[in-house]
């Protein structure tokens, strides 16, 4: 049986889920049979340490006294704001050394200022992307996956994002059906892919003031199947296409073609992930109208085909 070893940093201010999430599910990994990971926390002097929510948490160790592990996990919380030099000097010495390091929320920018992030591909919360990427000029910043692997390293976006992410890293070292077990025991789905966007068309995109366009954002959503174009949009609410454009623009802060884009791709993902209609229908339920259209805007948007995404992200009880 291998044993991995996950060390979790803590420190004050820490975002408590950002430690626990991925730690229930490798915890919860290590009750199958031949599974082990054997998990603990250091902070730079051993002492407890205070979350954002008020909870004490005591560390195992310092981080003097911790081992080496296969994977070193670094959360994030208000605490990442402070300089925290003995722990990014720490990070600096001995991050390189672990199997696997792993970043959730604003843990990457304690990994940025060790200068560990420079030159790979990296995500954090959506609220401080910009700033790491305006702080860490060669940290290449994607704003939008919940995740993103490149080669050891591995970072999540805000909070919950960290628990798909640890029910990554349980596939790739033991199995899907590992994976889907622990998914179940925690409640939540096996069927968010790294590269999917942190909000959904609904949430990346302003709600209208206005209530005509606030309508046209309903409409789009319950219809995406409909004639979304332009002119057809700015008719129903009244407006001239040229008009309509700009206003939406202004109250929604994306295009009608970005959203309607979003929107199609979120009903055609839910249909694959829920239902066993085929691929063809489903792209003419999703506004496509043709399978290559469909597998065109997948391969864009998520750098998936449509039956990929749905042989890995299916839930298995899905039913007609």
């Amino acid at each position: 049986m291998t044993q991995r070893t996950v060390l979790v940093v803590l420190f004050d201010g820490v975002q408590s889920l950002d430690a626990t999430g991925p730690m229930e599910v490798f915890a919860g990994a290590s009750r199958a049979p031949g599974v082990s990971y054997e998990l603990r926390t250091a902070s730079v002097d051993g002492g407890p340490v205070r979350t954002t929510a008020g909870l004490t948490l005591l560390p195992d160790s310092s981080l003097a006294e911790a081992p080496v592990p296969h994977t070193l996990l670094v959360p994030g919380g208000r605490g990442t704001r402070d300089a925290h030099p003995e722990l990014t000097d720490w990070l600096r010495a001995h991050a390189p050394r672990a199997e696997r390091l792993v970043s959730v929320c604003t843990g990457a920018l304690l990994l940025a200022r060790a200068g560990l992030l420079d030159g790979h591909r990296v995500t954090t919360h959506w609220n401080y992307c910009e700033q790491l990427a305006r702080d860490f000029s060669r940290v290449h910043v994607e704003p939008d996956p919940i995740f993103v692997r490149d080669g050891k390293l591995a970072t999540s976006a805000g909070v919950t994002a960290g628990i798909d992410l640890a029910l990554a890293l349980v596939e790739e070292d033991h199995g899907r059906d590992l994976a889907l077990t622990v998914a179940r025991h925690l409640v939540v789905f096996l069927r968010r892919p790294g590269n999917q966007a942190q909000f959904s068309a609904q949430l990346s995109a302003q709600t209208a003031r206005s209530e005509p366009l606030r309508e046209v954002q309903h409409w789009i959503t319950e219809h995406p199947e409909a004639d979304l174009a332009v002119d057809a949009l700015a008719a129903r609410a009244r407006l001239s296409p040229r008009h309509f454009a700009r206003a939406f623009r202004a109250e929604t802060g994306t295009t009608p073609g970005r959203y309607v884009d979003r929107v199609r791709l979120e009903h055609a993902r839910r249909l694959l992930e829920d239902t066993s209609d085929s691929v063809e229908r489903i792209a003419r339920a999703s506004g496509y109208g043709t399978p290559e259209a469909m597998r065109r805007a997948f391969v864009k948007a998520l750098a998936t085909a449509p039956a990929e995404y749905r042989r890995r992200f299916r839930t298995p009880m899905s039913t007609t």
